[in-house]
C-alpha cells in the first residue's frame, strides 16, 4: 500500500514538472508593442543618460559635435566604395539571438554600401552587449562602441536596425529640423522631465521627405502622461506611426544618401 501511494505521488509530481514552464522558457512581450513601447519599457531604470530614450551619450567624451552634425562621426568609406564595420556579438547571446542580430546587418548589405563583418584586430567597431535597454550612440564616437540590445526584448529585427541606424549617424525622425510641417506633438501630454526629448534637431534631411513609416518614428503615445497620445501626425492625424517590422525604403535611401552610395 505504502508504494503504491509512493508511486502515485511520484506520478503526479511528474505531471506537474511536465506542465510547468520551464525559468528559460523565452516570452516575447514585444509583438503587440510599437517600437517606442519596447524601447522605453527596456530602458525604464537605466544607469546611462539617454537622449530621446535611446540614444547613449557617452560619460567619457562630449559627443554633442556628432549630435549636432553627423558627418562628423560617419564610418569611414573604403577604396572599393563600400563602408565597412567592424562587430562581435557577445557570447551571452544564444544561437538564435546571434542569428537576428547577424540577419538584421545583412539586410543592409542588398541594400546599402554598408557591409558588417565580423571583427579581426580593427580599432573601431561595434561591440553587441546585452546590458540593460536597447540604445546606441549616434553615429561613431568611439573605439569600442556598444550597441546594447538586452536579450528578451530589444533582439528583434526592427528594434536592431533602429539602434543600427542610431550608430550610422542618425536621428528620431520626430525631431528632424522640419517636423512641425507633418506632425503635431501634444505638450501637455508629455511626462515633464522628457519634454526635452521633442526638441528639435538641426538635421541633415538629404532632401528626402519626412517619413512616418520610419523605422527611426516614435510612436504616438511616447513619453506620454498616462499613455496619452504626445505625437498626431499631420494633416492627417489618421496617418499610422511607430512601425517595427524594419528599415522603410526612405530609410534606405537615407542611408545612401549619407555615405554617398553609388548604384543602389
Amino acid at each position: 500500500m505504502v508504494g503504491a501511494t509512493v508511486s502515485l505521488l511520484l506520478l503526479l509530481l511528474g505531471l506537474c514538472t511536465a506542465h510547468k514552464p520551464l525559468q528559460t522558457d523565452k516570452v516575447d512581450p514585444t509583438e503587440k508593442e510599437d517600437i517606442t513601447t519596447t524601447i522605453l519599457r527596456m530602458n525604464n531604470g537605466s544607469s546611462e543618460f539617454l537622449l530621446e530614450g535611446d540614444l547613449y551619450i557617452p560619460k567619457t567624451r562630449n559627443a554633442m559635435k556628432c549630435l549636432n552634425k553627423a558627418f562628423n562621426c560617419l564610418w569611414p568609406k573604403s577604396s572599393d566604395g563600400k563602408v565597412w564595420i567592424p562587430y562581435i556579438i557577445s557570447d551571452k547571446y544564444d544561437a538564435e539571438e546571434n542569428d537576428a542580430i547577424v540577419t538584421a546587418m545583412k539586410d543592409f548589405h542588398g541594400k546599402t554600401c554598408i557591409r558588417f563583418r565580423p571583427r579581426k584586430e580593427e580599432r573601431m567597431y561595434l561591440s553587441f552587449q546585452p546590458r540593460h535597454g536597447c540604445f546606441s550612440a549616434m553615429g561613431r564616437v568611439g573605439e569600442k562602441q556598444v550597441v546594447s540590445l538586452q536579450r528578451f526584448g530589444c533582439v528583434n529585427h526592427g528594434v536592431i536596425q533602429h539602434e543600427l541606424l542610431h550608430a550610422l549617424g542618425f536621428y528620431h525622425e520626430h525631431t528632424r529640423s522640419d517636423r512641425d510641417n507633418y506632425i503635431t506633438i501634444l505638450w501637455e501630454n508629455i511626462i515633464d522631465h522628457h519634454v526635452y526629448n521633442f526638441n528639435k534637431k538641426d538635421t541633415i534631411n538629404l532632401d528626402t521627405p519626412y517619413d512616418y513609416s520610419s523605422i527611426m518614428h516614435y510612436g504616438r503615445g511616447a513619453f506620454g502622461m498616462n499613455r496619452k497620445e504626445t505625437l498626431i501626425p499631420y494633416p492627417d492625424s489618421s496617418v499610422e506611426i511607430g512601425q517595427r517590422d524594419g528599415m522603410s525604403e526612405i530609410d534606405v535611401l537615407r542611408v545612401n544618401r549619407l555615405y554617398k552610395c553609388h548604384g543602389y
